[in-house]
């Protein structure tokens, strides 16, 4: 027993020595600036000639950024209308290529080299001047807007909001698509973990595709999904694309007094991003009826 309990306090240790320069690493470039940031969005922080000068603000500049700011809650509600579709598109189709991938029998590497090569150059100047290209330089080019599809105008009849919401997605569709590589990688992963004797027994009991991708490869997957979710969400928050990321970066530059503000904008984003986590947990968690079965 003695030997046992030396032999486990021995792995343990070893264990947390592989893991100490992780835990270093995250102490000191994650939670310490985690911690200032924090504090700083209780303060005014301003340049001056001997450095920053800090100032108690308390809950001013959350007063500021929900009341009398003109620009925070706008970015904030972009963000939202942003996020939330993208990132439905994003899993979705993400899925369905990592489906067809897996049932290809030819080129298998190829096709998958293909979708993730964005991811490969989605920093460089590609990626940028992809974000920078605007919808109506395309309008112009093509003579119409995807406002003018049947489709769109049916569901305009009933809901306008609906229809702005799918119109905006067609719009950056070719964008949305370049943040598809490391899900589409992710979903094949998971995909390939199932175990084919499933599936044999599956249509043994006269299950036909359908049925056997609901009851089979949906639920099997749905942890990767909720993975690529939270990767999704927090993906797109990193690019020019959120209007909240701009506005952040913007008031940084504000040596004047907007790094307290900046501070702000970012706590209360962090805040709606886990928000945002939680919903995506409530959505992909498992059922009790499946965990029992």
């Amino acid at each position: 027993m003695k030997r046992m309990k030396t032999w486990k306090q021995r792995q343990n240790k070893n264990g947390y020595m592989f893991m100490l320069p992780w835990i270093l690493g995250f102490a000191v470039f994650t939670a310490f600036p985690f911690a200032a940031t924090v504090f700083l969005s209780f303060t005014n922080v301003k340049s001056t000639i001997l450095g920053y000068e800090i100032s108690w603000a308390g809950l001013s500049n959350y007063f500021t950024a929900f009341f009398k700011n003109v620009e925070f809650v706008p970015a904030l509600g972009g963000y939202l209308k942003m996020v939330i579709p993208y990132t439905f598109v994003i899993v979705v189709v993400s899925f369905i290529i990592a489906y067809i991938l897996e049932h290809t029998v030819k080129l298998k590497g190829f096709f998958r080299t293909i979708y993730f090569l964005p991811v490969i150059i989605m920093s460089g100047p590609v990626m940028s001047k992809l974000l920078e290209t605007k919808v109506s330089d395309m309008e112009i080019m093509s003579g119409h807007t995807y406002s003018d599809i049947f489709i769109i105008q049916m569901v305009a009849s009933y809901s306008r909001a609906a229809a702005g919401l799918i119109t905006d997605v067609f719009q950056q569709l070719s964008t949305i698509l370049w943040f598809t590589g490391i899900p589409i990688v992710l979903f094949i992963n998971g995909l390939q973990k199932i175990n084919p004797s499933l599936y044999e027994a599956a249509k043994m009991d006269s299950a036909n595709s359908w049925q056997i991708l609901w009851k089979i490869t949906l639920p099997i997957v749905r942890p990767t999904a909720l993975v690529i979710t939270v990767f999704t969400i927090v993906q797109l928050g990193m690019f020019d694309i959120n209007p909240v990321y701009s506005l952040i970066v913007t008031y940084m530059g504000n040596t004047g007094g907007g790094l307290g503000f900046a501070a702000t904008y970012a706590w209360i984003y962090t805040v709606i991003v886990l928000l945002l986590m939680g919903v995506a947990f409530l959505i992909f968690k498992e059922k009790k009826s499946e965990v029992k079965h």
